[in-house]
């Protein structure tokens, strides 16, 4: 199956696999989806996925500023472990 025809669920899914590298793509600065997508090489349909769940859970916040582009940047915020 190709990536352009997996399912929500399966993209959904994969949240917390690539939770890790997106939030090691995010320590060297704060990046668009755009961005992180070609980090992973995955496409950015499912990097908003993943990253809008890291954001509702609190492992990334968006910056108030777009760029001229119209993205926000995300970085990653510091969490407790416990």
């Amino acid at each position: 199956m190709t990536t352009a025809n997996r399912e929500i669920r399966e993209i959904v899914r994969d949240e917390h696999i690539m939770r890790n590298r997106i939030l090691r793509l995010l320590e060297g600065r704060p990046s668009t989806i755009p961005e992180i997508a070609e980090g992973l090489g995955a496409p950015p349909s499912e990097v908003t996925y993943w990253v809008m769940g890291m954001r509702k859970y609190g492992y990334v916040r968006e910056e108030k500023e777009v760029t001229d582009e119209g993205y926000y940047r995300y970085q990653a915020i510091e969490r407790e472990i416990g």
